[in-house]
């Protein structure tokens, strides 16, 4: 897949999707973006793809003219170079200057790819990375460039690390995980945007002149933007057009960037954000950037994100959990928040497994004398007020009613009135001679010393080693709005951000290292950590706090830019949401969670014998219709960000069966006909919908679709008595192919 021209320095990556190509520029030795894009057969020289004019601009060779490298497409944008935009790497030199110049050295090829220790990552035996070695021309200073491709995905990972094998120490102010110099088609550019209960909102707008960038300076990833953008032309739907995908894997300050100069070259950059960043690269050390996904589709935004989703699942998403079908659970947070005993639990448990429920999920409250989120963060010891047996007692009765049990952990956060904070307020991060805020009452561990990571460890083995728990939620409800270690020094205060989420890696890697099988899903606050980098870890992502069926339409359909569905967390709650007060029915509500990893969180114990037997059915579909869900190929087809309506579909990858959902958030009076047209399905084959006795193929359901208000009715009284769907109101299709 990596073909390599020795005589003309020319690199080029390729699949039966793909091609990534760029060379060593002649004279410069720096490297040049060529093209990456769909699939172009290997030639004997790409020097047609050059693109070379005299600029009015400075030049790094004397007499060549053309040698600007602001108007050269790179591979590795660097300061001080006479490139104008900003730079991938960034470094100050012991004299202060930020001059460098990293001119090609050499490369070598590597056979499967693995992930990096203490860094999430792809891995696969079948991927190659290429690498490529750059000598600075001012220091021993070296770089190597990462390019890693995999022959079943239209995907080129980037990731860079830069080297130090001197005495001396340099730091690192700029150092991005890759840099892709495009020429701009009039693009329009993605990302998904939010708030908490709000989250992975989508937004699509042009690209203008300068800069446009999403971001974080929080210490995580966030609610406010994902670590992820992605570009398209202006023709490009859902269905068909180009689109270049790329995501961080990586759930710290994040910068996603684009530039755009005025002769219509576009930048597109991934990274730690180098915002309060420096890291001190001390003399013998290397740094190593996280990695990023760069996806590209002919097939419109639909293609990109069956590309992520697959992608994610192959090479990202731990094996064990991968293609393992998931727990449906319960959770007891809306049900009780903090208000609970060993009995209540235990009638909601009992209720739940009557109805098909698998996993039973005990949530914040459970631990030192935590009665509110006023306390106890950080002393991860059994309530026995609530618990009078513990949780290894209240998890063996719960494993008797035949589920499985989960526990809730927030284990990065403090309250002062623990022992843990007496003994240890140098633990928490803010500078103790200034103002330290507190988020929900809490305060943030520092993460970034390997004492406090070994101390929650081991708090939490305690808990875990009695072997009854299968799963575990792992909060984080706080941003760092005062980044200072009591534990670095001085010189090393501007890598905090990023030793404090390698902290939270490390912590995750030694929990699955002893408890391989344990299920870990993400959750901060809802979505405000979910981003590839967990999802090494965590397979499952609470994407939001907000349960609201019609909210989770946005939500759920924004993640799925890029998360595959059972990466999605969502659950059926009660009504009036506990966020927006609004009352959907309870069909509409399921049909909404049921295209995620779907669950519970409400107290089944207030439903009555209908609401307990439509649950007990909706649950029955979800576990009929699992593999074809999460497996599948999903598509989106209506989006909620434009209509009152949105509708979705999965289809297996053998095109034999299908499930359609369509959602009616308000109802319309006289209402048009509408039509519904699917795709993903074999033009070939005939399907039967729901049972009916008529067949449908492929071909007309994709060119004719669905038809919504066609109900033939003869006679007046019947048209003024039937029944209306209303609002809230949701439909799912089962097709199956016949012979």
């Amino acid at each position: 897949m990596i073909h390599i021209n020795e005589r003309t320095n020319e690199f080029h990556l390729q699949n039966e999707k793909i091609s990534y190509v760029f060379r060593v520029m002649e004279q410069l030795e720096v490297l040049e973006q060529l093209y990456f894009g769909s699939r172009i057969p290997v030639y004997e020289t790409h020097d047609f793809l050059i693109e070379r004019e005299i600029r009015p601009s400075n030049n790094q060779l004397a007499e060549d003219h053309t040698t600007s490298l602001e108007h050269i497409k790179q591979e590795l944008g660097i300061y001080g170079t006479t490139d104008f935009r900003y730079p991938m790497l960034r470094i100050r030199y012991e004299n202060g200057d930020r001059i460098s110049q990293f001119t090609y050295a050499g490369y070598r090829i590597v056979k499967g790819k693995k992930s990096s220790v203490g860094l999430p990552g792809t891995f696969g035996e079948e991927g190659e990375t290429l690498i490529i070695t750059l000598q600075d021309a001012y220091s021993l200073l070296q770089v190597e460039l990462f390019y890693t491709i995999f022959p079943d995905s239209a995907v080129v990972t980037r990731q860079m690390k830069v080297l130090n094998p001197s005495s001396i120490t340099y730091e690192l102010l700029d150092c991005l995980s890759f840099n892709l110099d495009l020429p701009n088609q009039n693009y329009d550019w993605l990302h998904l945007d939010g708030a908490w209960a709000r989250e992975t909102q989508l937004s699509r707008t042009p690209l203008n002149y300068g800069v446009q960038e999403v971001s974080s300076t929080r210490g995580a990833s966030s609610h406010v933007h994902n670590p992820f953008l992605a570009l398209c032309t202006k023709e490009t739907t859902e269905h068909q057009g180009e689109a270049y995908g790329f995501s961080l894997i990586y759930s710290g300050n994040f910068l996603a960037r684009i530039q755009v100069d005025t002769y219509d070259m576009l930048r597109v950059q991934m990274g730690i954000n180098p915002f309060e960043f420096c890291w001190q690269l001390t003399g013998q050390s290397e740094f190593l950037t996280p990695e990023a996904v760069l996806v590209y589709s002919d097939t419109g935004l639909n293609g990109m994100s069956q590309t992520f989703h697959e992608f994610f699942t192959e090479h990202l998403i731990n094996p064990h959990w991968a293609h393992k079908r998931r727990p449906v659970l319960i959770n007891n947070w809306e049900a009780t928040y903090f208000d609970f005993s060993s009995e209540k639990l235990l009638q909601i448990a009992e209720k739940a497994a009557e109805i098909g429920v698998e996993l039973f999920v005990l949530d914040d409250g459970w631990f030192g004398q935590r009665n509110s989120d006023k306390g106890s963060l950080g002393d991860w010891s059994v309530q026995k007020e609530k618990l009078p047996e513990g949780i290894a007692g209240l998890a063996q009765k719960i494993n008797g009613l035949g589920l499985e049990f989960g526990l809730w952990f927030e284990p990065e956060m403090i309250s002062r009135d623990t022992p843990l904070y007496q003994a240890h307020p140098e633990w928490v991060i803010g500078n103790p001679e200034k103002n330290i805020s507190h988020g929900r009452n809490q305060y943030v561990l520092d993460f970034s010393n390997p004492q406090v990571v070994e101390e929650i460890f081991r708090q939490m083995d305690e808990i875990l080693s009695c072997g009854r728990i299968s799963y575990l939620k792992w909060d984080m409800n706080r941003y760092i709005s005062e980044p200072f270690s009591n534990y670095l020094g001085e010189q090393a205060q501007g890598g905090l951000f990023h030793r404090y989420i390698l902290g939270v890696y490390a912590l995750y890697e030694k929990l699955l290292a002893k408890y391989p099988a344990l299920l870990i899903e993400s959750c901060a606050g809802g979505g405000g950590r979910f981003d590839p980098g967990l999802l090494y870890y965590a397979p499952q992502t609470w994407s939001s706090d907000d349960t609201d069926g019609v909210e989770r339409l946005k939500i759920q359909y924004g993640a799925s830019m890029l998360y595959p569905l059972s990466s999605i967390g969502g659950h059926l709650s009660a009504v009036p949401n506990h966020q927006v007060g609004r009352s959907p029915g309870l069909d509409f509500r399921s049909d909404v969670a049921l295209f995620s990893t779907y669950g519970l969180e409400l107290d089944v114990t207030q439903l009555t014998p209908e609401e307990l037997g439509k649950v007990k059915d909706a649950i029955q579909t979800f576990k009929l219709r699992q593999d074809l869900i999460h497996e599948g190929k999903f598509y989106r087809l209506i989006s909620p960000f434009e209509e009152i309506n949105c509708s979705w579909m999965v289809v297996s990858k053998d095109q034999k069966q299908a499930l359609v959902a369509d959602y009616q958030v308000l109802g319309k009076p006289n209402p048009a006909y509408r039509r519904l047209k699917l795709v993903g399905l074999n033009p070939q084959a005939f399907y039967q919908i729901n049972g009916s006795e008529t067949l449908r193929s492929g071909k007309d359901l994709e060119r004719i679709g669905l038809i919504f208000g066609g109900n033939y009715i003869k006679r007046a009284q019947d048209y003024w008595s039937r029944e209306l769907p209303g609002d809230y109101h949701s439909q799912l299709y089962y097709l199956e192919q016949q012979e």
